[in-house]
């Protein structure tokens, strides 16, 4: 699709509940108010033009045709706790074999609100944020940034019908052209940039919200990166011991080594093809923080449901196993055998008898 000349023609605009909101073709351009030469913010104030990540700065308006657009819902409130607000970077380029273009389109989606509570809605929110690419937040913070997604765990303050509310970061990108529609790597940037627009987010969504933390949401020490990239699966995965799936031959699993910690530990494992997003395969957590903890409250549990919960040196701790449709029943001995081997396993590592004490 005339791939090599992407980054030539990129514009930028950023849309959220349908709306265009601000748009530009300098880095500075009116304010929500209308006035010069203020700078334009968006979600709700959060975020400003030259702030962060390239796609809110001036490179994104560097070549000729780019343009700033802003869209967003009304702010979250504590009758209203639900809010989203999109990012999007549109471009387009000649098509070498075509005489329409090739568009481009990256995307920030920004959200605040409650975790959703049907199972399966959840279990897919748990597959995206606990991906194991992503790295756990320091200083105390109950979330976890990537380079293209981020989450983070508001305080109990927040909390919406006894689910805990989060606010997220996620990035996806299309190219369209006489090759169809395409999906497309996106990196938003640096984890500590990402970090940094998640919390300011947090920190404007949740006061908007009525829930304001009662301290300022700072970062004061490096973020740890996950050790290994992700390499197509193995048996066992992650190399936790017991995790074994037939994976058959050739095939295009991919595996990511998260965290492993005391209170954390991540592995998930997609299926990759060209042009078409990452499909969640398999995912297994352990989680000890309260606040990561009570993200699991409200499904079901038992080794056949993939969630345990146990007591680990007096901390209620969580282990999660979610298997998708296309590894479903290739587990060796099966399914619920793996589970229970990442249970074990893990347990035994951070010193904790699974089962005995709830």
């Amino acid at each position: 699709m005339g791939g090599g000349g992407r980054r030539r023609g990129r514009s930028l605009a950023l849309v959220v509940g349908g709306a265009v909101l601000a748009s530009g073709a300098g880095l500075y351009g009116l304010s929500a108010t209308g006035s010069w030469p203020f700078r334009t913010s968006y979600c709700w104030g959060a975020w400003q033009e030259d702030s962060g990540p390239s796609f809110l700065g001036e490179e994104a308006l560097g070549k000729s045709g780019s343009a700033r657009r802003a869209t967003e819902s009304a702010p979250p409130s504590s009758a209203r706790p639900n809010a989203t607000c999109t990012v999007s970077v549109s471009s387009s380029v000649p098509d070498d074999d075509s005489s329409d273009p090739v568009t481009f389109d990256e995307r920030v989606t920004l959200q605040y609100g409650p975790v959703p509570a049907p199972a399966e809605e959840r279990r897919a929110w748990m597959a995206h944020f606990f991906d194991g690419s992503a790295s756990p937040l320091p200083d105390g913070l109950n979330g976890l940034v990537g380079g293209d997604r981020a989450m983070l765990v508001l305080p109990e303050a927040c909390d919406v019908g006894g689910r805990p509310s989060a606010v997220t970061i996620r990035s996806e990108s299309w190219g369209d052209g006489h090759l169809g529609k395409k999906a497309m790597p996106f990196t938003i940037g640096k984890r500590m940039d990402v970090a940094r627009m998640l919390l300011a987010a947090a920190e404007t969504a949740a006061t908007k919200a009525g829930c304001k933390p009662g301290k300022p949401l700072r970062l004061s020490s490096p973020m740890a990166v996950t050790a290994e990239k992700d390499a197509s699966a193995s048996s066992p995965l992650c190399r936790i011991p017991g995790v074994t799936f037939d994976l058959g031959k050739d095939s295009a699993y991919h595996q990511q080594v998260g965290t492993v910690g005391e209170r954390l530990q991540t592995c998930s494992v997609v299926w990759r093809s060209r042009g078409v997003p990452d499909e969640p395969a398999a995912q297994f957590v352990m989680a000890s923080e309260p606040r990561m903890v009570a993200l699991f409250e409200g499904l079901p549990d038992g080794p056949g449901q993939g969630l345990v919960r146990a007591t680990c040196e007096g901390r209620r701790t969580v282990f999660y196993g979610n298997i998708e449709p296309g590894l479903k029943g290739r587990g060796r001995p099966d399914d619920q055998q793996v589970f229970t081997e990442f249970t074990a396993s893990v347990g035994k590592r951070i010193g904790c008898q699974v089962g005995e004490n709830r």
